[in-house]
């Protein structure tokens, strides 16, 4: 699964390479946006891999974004997210014992974003997140509490005059808080680290 993402994202940006020549020959977004005196400041944008729910056991993945540019390089950027996951979250996908249940987790969070060099940008954001824990009958046990911070690098791909826009990413995670876990899942979580870096992003927005 994981070969198959950091594939996509791999043919993404090569592919919008390819098709942004002609305006990466003219100007960055950052020297666009000064001398459009910071014209479409809204955005909104969705991530390319909520495709995966369409795969054999999806991970539930939603996530819509909006963002509202401040300044010519500065954004402020709210996300609402939601997915199911069945193992430990520092150790997806190789995690090495399933919970005895899964998690649903549902979270908004509020970021700050800084381009930089031409399209390439950074985002810090924090998201706190309201973890429903079910068993294997898929009876609610109860809820828990994440704190779920996130360190993002990326470069922006602009299309259609700077309205379309295509964001390969890398993604460092950390949750330092996480509360209010059943017993067996804790189980689960001891030893696993509560951090996950580098993880492949990819979104596609519309700039207004």
């Amino acid at each position: 699964m994981k070969k198959l993402i950091v594939t996509t994202i791999a043919i993404a940006m090569t592919t919008c390479m390819a098709y942004s020549q002609e305006d990466t020959l003219t100007e960055s977004v950052s020297v666009q946006t000064e001398k459009q005196h910071i014209e479409q400041r809204h955005s909104v944008g969705i991530s390319l891999f909520m495709i995966m729910n369409f795969f054999p056991d999806p991970a539930a993945y939603y996530q819509i974004n909006y963002g509202y540019r401040f300044t010519p390089k500065d954004a402020l950027v709210v996300e609402a997210k939601t997915w199911t996951y069945y193992e430990p979250i520092g150790t997806y996908g190789n995690s090495e014992e399933l919970y005895p249940g899964k998690v649903v987790a549902y979270g908004i969070g509020v970021g700050y974003q800084r381009f930089h060099w031409k399209n390439l940008y950074t985002t810090v954001q924090a998201t706190p997140f309201l973890q429903l824990y079910y068993d294997t009958e898929d009876e609610k046990i109860q809820n828990g509490f994440m704190l779920y911070l996130q360190l993002r690098l990326g470069y922006r791909f602009e299309f259609f005059n700077k309205r379309v826009f295509l964001e390969p990413s890398l993604v460092c995670n950390y949750w330092p808080v996480n509360t209010n876990v059943p017993p067996a899942f804790a189980e689960v979580n001891n030893g696993t680290p509560n951090y996950f870096l580098f993880e492949p992003g990819l979104n596609i927005g519309f700039r207004f």
